[in-house]
C-alpha cells in the first residue's frame, strides 16, 4: 500500500494539523472529522504531467481550507490500473475502500473500540466546471465497476468563482480589466466574450448563467459556444460582431483536463480572435471542489464561499 517514503500515488493522504501554544492561540480551523470518507478527484483525460500537476494543485488548496482531510486523484484514462504512476479512478477507489478496511482491521486488533466503517469510503468530485454528459456517464461507470461504497457529486458550475476565474484569466491575457473599479482602460481588452466550453447543448445552457455573471463583472456582452459542436463558436462570434462588438475574445469555460487537444485552436481560428488561458487551478477551483465534499457529508465549512 505504501513505500518507505510515502504512501503510493493516488491513495488518500492525511496531514497532521500543527497547533498553536500560548495564551492567546488563534482558533484551530474546521478539520476533517476522524473517519471520514476520503475526497477523490475525477479527473478527464490521461495523467500527463500537466493534468498530474494541475490535480495536486487543486487537491493542495482543497487540504488547505479543511486541514486533515484525506484525499485521492483518479484519471479516467489512466494507463495501468495496476500502476501506481498512472491510477484509474477506479482503481482508487478501490484501494480507498481497501485502506478504509485495513485501518478499521488494525484499529481492532489494537484493542481500540471502533465502530465498523459506515457509508461512503469516498466522495468523488469530478474536475469540470460544468455537465458534460459523456463524461459524467464514464465517471458513473468507473464508480459501479469498483464496487465501493462512494457518493459521487455533481459538477463544479455554475457559480460566481467560476465567473471569477474567467475574469481573471481574461485579465492574464489582457483581455480584460483585472478591475472593474479602475478607470482606466486596457487597450487591449475585448468589447464581446465567446464564453466556450464543451459538452452539449447542457453544457451551453449552464455556461450562459456563468456568463450572465461575467458580463456584468465586465460590462461587455458575453454569449457561451460550444466548442465541440461544429459552427458554434463561428456562429456565436457572428452575432456578437453584427450586435457591435469589433474586438472579441474567447474565454474557456473549462478546467482543462477535459479539453481535447487542438480544439481550442481551433476554435480561435474560426473565432478570429485572441484567447484566454483555461481555467486550471485557479484557487476558486479547489474551493469549488472541497464545497462539493462537505455539502454531501453536511460538513460545515470555516467561511462560506464567496
Amino acid at each position: 500500500m505504501s513505500s518507505p517514503t510515502g504512501p503510493a500515488p493516488g491513495l488518500p493522504v492525511r496531514n497532521p494539523r500543527p497547533r498553536q501554544s500560548g495564551r492567546h492561540r488563534r482558533p484551530e480551523p474546521v478539520a476533517a472529522p476522524e473517519g471520514a470518507p476520503a475526497l477523490v478527484l475525477a479527473v478527464p483525460g490521461a495523467p500527463t504531467a500537466a493534468t498530474r500537476g494541475l490535480a495536486r494543485e487543486v487537491i493542495s488548496i482543497a487540504r488547505s481550507e479543511l486541514p486533515g482531510l484525506d484525499v485521492g486523484i483518479g484519471y479516467l484514462d489512466g494507463e495501468d490500473a495496476e500502476d501506481p504512476a498512472f491510477p484509474t479512478l477506479e482503481s482508487v477507489l478501490m484501494r480507498t475502500a481497501a485502506l478504509r478496511t485495513e485501518r478499521y482491521e488494525i484499529a481492532k486488533a489494537a484493542g481500540r473500540e471502533v465502530a465498523e466503517p459506515e457509508g461512503p469510503a469516498s466522495v468523488v468530485v469530478p474536475l469540470l466546471a460544468g455537465p458534460d454528459n459523456v463524461l459524467m456517464r464514464r465517471i458513473r461507470q468507473a464508480v459501479m465497476d469498483s464496487r465501493s461504497a462512494v457518493d459521487l457529486t455533481d459538477v463544479l458550475g455554475p457559480h460566481p468563482l467560476l465567473a471569477e476565474a474567467v475574469h481573471v484569466r481574461l485579465s492574464e491575457a489582457g483581455l480584460a480589466r483585472a478591475d472593474r473599479a479602475r478607470l482606466f482602460t486596457v487597450a487591449t481588452a475585448a468589447d464581446g466574450i465567446i464564453l466556450a466550453t464543451s459538452g452539449g447543448d447542457e453544457a451551453v445552457q449552464a455556461a450562459g448563467i456563468t456568463g450572465m455573471l461575467l458580463a456584468a463583472r465586465l460590462a461587455v456582452p458575453v454569449m457561451a459556444a460550444a466548442l465541440d459542436k461544429e459552427g458554434s463558436v463561428a456562429s456565436v462570434a457572428g452575432q456578437l460582431r453584427a450586435s457591435g462588438s469589433s474586438q472579441l475574445a474567447l474565454a474557456p469555460y473549462l478546467v482543462g483536463p477535459e479539453l481535447p487537444e487542438g480544439l481550442l485552436e481551433a476554435a480561435v481560428e474560426e473565432a478570429g480572435c485572441r484567447a484566454a488561458e483555461p481555467l486550471g487551478a485557479y484557487p476558486a477551483i479547489g474551493k469549488l471542489v472541497l464545497s462539493q465534499y462537505t455539502t454531501t457529508l453536511g460538513i460545515k465549512p470555516q467561511a462560506p464561499l464567496r
